[in-house]
């Protein structure tokens, strides 16, 4: 499969999963020019998160993480002023090989290939089980903060959905922490990711469990 040639979009803790929608609120000029560059092509952008330390040069190219998702802009609402509201419809995982010159673009654009999900092996017996367990560590989750809409879990476990797109969903949806999020998008093998996934909820789980059984005792104090 040849190179793709995409502008990517360098963003601090911002992770962008495959069947998942972005929005973005695009205000610096490079990247206005960019987004309107995209529209008047194929659409396609990639989103990558930069490496810790990208603040000592930040107008420059600092260095990112070298797996990024790249998707299609489906919505683009242009303002007054210049600024865009766009919607990114995640289409793939990338990595990426190298970035192109600098040129006349103030914007910056990389050569990336595509990855598929690789497994679950098929003598990954336990992996059904397993990936029924994130669903219900996701459930447990959502009831635990007050969050639990069976619409908003339908539509992130939705039949049909491959297992790699149901573990991308539940993750993007509910784990804040920006470098656990990009492991998840960097584990091209299914299995793996589900493991990684079920650690990060799990931990989730504890910390909300522990801050419930403080919140008791100080009641129980009062």
């Amino acid at each position: 499969m040849p190179a793709l040639r995409i502008p990517i979009f360098p963003l601090p803790e911002v992770t962008f999963f495959p069947e998942t929608v972005l929005p973005l609120h695009v205000f610096e000029p490079r990247y206005r020019q960019m987004v309107t560059d995209c529209l008047a092509g194929d659409r396609w952008l990639a989103v990558g998160m930069l490496r810790p330390g990208w603040e000592k040069d930040y107008q420059g190219r600092p260095p990112l993480h070298p797996i990024a998702g790249a998707g299609e802009i489906i919505q683009a609402e242009g303002l007054a002023d210049g600024r865009y509201n766009v919607l990114l419809d995640g289409r793939s995982r990338v990595r990426i090989l190298g970035e192109e010159p600098p040129g006349d673009l103030a914007y910056r654009v990389v050569r990336a290939e595509r990855l598929a999900d690789r497994g679950p092996s098929p003598g990954d017996r336990a992996f059904p089980e397993r990936l029924q367990e994130l669903r219900t560590a996701h459930a447990r989750l959502l009831i635990a903060l007050g969050q639990s809409h069976p619409d908003v879990v339908g539509r992130l476990t939705v039949a049909g959905a491959s297992p790699g797109a149901v573990i991308d969903r539940i993750v993007s949806a509910v784990v804040p922490d920006a470098e656990v999020r990009q492991r998840v998008l960097e584990a091209v093998d299914v299995s793996e990711r589900l493991d990684l996934a079920l650690g990060a909820l799990g931990e989730l789980l504890g910390m909300v469990a522990g801050r419930e059984g403080d919140e008791e005792e100080e009641s129980d104090d009062a």
